[in-house]
């Protein structure tokens, strides 16, 4: 059985502490003691590390060993319009345990009123939900949630693969799309779709148009579907 795995802000001297509402969490919850062992890891490096003191505010590890980290193979940035937050949490949580690197949400045409502004004090949820989910799936390092920008600003991301999740079944399917790159992007739509000048708009910034399908999938779907696919052609990459 896999050990569990933490977030810790820093090692110094092989030494790590959580505290706050982790700590206790880790005390109360699971029920953490005194010699327990548990995975921990800084955002770049993993450690073995022993549990030495384990209170309700405050849990410390005592590392050691390092452990190696899985080697990356390239990197994927969501790009999703902001839509109700219930259903772009649920994306969040998603896409973190599927492996993104990087969630950049923007403001679409058709995003609801009012969504951007309030997205500034979300964010923190946001990164608490990226936190979490990134322990659940024992990732080595934590997703980065960008602030929320505009459709401008989100299409001049500096990446080199870009893919424009399209609901035109037409568009090309995304299994035929150059995946294997170092950086990949996914641009995903609001609830209700592209506007005819997102979609251009899109296009004249290279953004290349892919189809998931024939059916008309909900924002939160077509994205982790899309981040699945990608994972699975890696998988393939690798093996061959």
């Amino acid at each position: 059985m896999a050990r569990r795995r933490f977030f810790v802000p820093d090692v110094r001297r092989g030494v790590a502490e959580l505290t706050g509402d982790d700590a206790e969490h880790l005390v109360r919850v699971l029920r953490a003691e005194v010699d327990q062992i548990y995975e921990i890891s800084d955002n770049e490096d993993l450690y073995l590390a022993r549990i030495t003191m384990a209170r309700k505010s405050i849990v410390s590890f005592e590392v050691m060993e390092k452990l190696p980290v899985p080697a990356a193979h390239g990197r994927v940035t969501l790009l999703p319009a902001l839509f109700k937050f219930d259903h772009f949490e649920w994306l969040v949580e998603k896409a973190t345990e599927l492996g993104v690197d990087e969630i950049c949400p923007f403001e679409a045409v058709r995003t609801e009123r009012g969504l951007r502004q309030a997205s500034v004090k979300r964010r923190t949820r946001w990164e608490r939900i990226v936190l979490e989910a990134s322990q659940q799936s024992r990732r080595v390092k934590l997703p980065v949630v960008a602030e929320t920008t505009s459709f401008d600003q989100a299409l001049q991301r500096p990446i080199p693969v870009r893919l424009l999740l399209d609901e035109d079944a037409s568009a090309p399917p995304i299994l035929q799309q150059p995946l294997e790159g170092d950086h990949v992007g996914i641009l995903l739509g609001p609830e209700g779709g592209w506007t005819e000048e997102e979609r251009s708009q899109a296009l004249a910034a290279g953004w290349s148009p892919c189809s998931l399908g024939n059916t008309i999938l909900r924002a939160e779907t077509a994205g982790i579907a899309a981040l699945a696919i990608l994972n699975a052609k890696k998988m393939r990459t690798e093996v061959v």
